[in-house]
């Protein structure tokens, strides 16, 4: 379970924010996560609650944005969505694309609570 290795890292970040913005409280963490970024979303939340307790971020809603796997060809230029990790352009039906989509991981944004 890596995903409380990724919560805890994913709270040192928001610790630095809160501190440059002055920010009291946190409402809204807003994550964008890939496809092949092999996070269980379940259990990313149930690890996002137990280390919030106490924090600034206590009560926050964990919002997960889901990146899907995309690619471009090199052939033809096209971009497009793989679907069953088939790396055929649907235009031109070359093999050769490029992984453009589905492994992003990262902190999109902090909503501040409104007292």
């Amino acid at each position: 379970m890596h995903e409380i290795t990724l919560v805890t890292g994913l709270f040192e970040i928001i610790n630095e924010q809160v501190a440059a913005r002055g920010i009291e409280s946190i409402s809204r963490v807003r994550l964008k996560v890939g496809a092949l970024a092999a996070v269980e979303p379940m259990t990313l939340r149930a690890c996002f609650e137990v280390v919030a307790e106490g924090t600034v971020a206590e009560g926050a809603q964990l919002e997960i944005v889901e990146a899907p796997l995309t690619g471009c060809c090199r052939g033809c230029a096209k971009s497009f969505r793989i679907v069953n990790f088939s790396f055929i352009c649907p235009a031109c039906g070359g093999g050769e694309v490029d992984m453009t989509g589905g492994k992003e991981l990262y902190l999109e944004s902090l909503e501040a609570k409104m007292e």
